[in-house]
């Protein structure tokens, strides 16, 4: 498989220093390859992080 939709498979930084609000522990039920994360950041940076998920393995909700 290529690059994910319009990437070129670089890493790049979105969010330096995102205060982790809290990590959640998994409940046992769902897949073993993902984890919740919850960042407490800018409104600007919540932006980058949604735009980021179009394009990887990133899943972002806004609240």
């Amino acid at each position: 498989p290529g690059p994910p939709l319009g990437g070129d498979g670089a890493a790049r930084v979105v969010a330096a220093g995102a205060r982790v609000a809290e990590v959640p522990r998994p409940d046992g039920t769902g897949a073993d390859h993902g984890a919740l994360v919850v960042l407490s950041v800018p409104r600007a940076t919540a932006t980058a992080l949604a735009g980021a998920g179009v394009t990887s393995q990133l899943a972002v909700t806004l609240c």
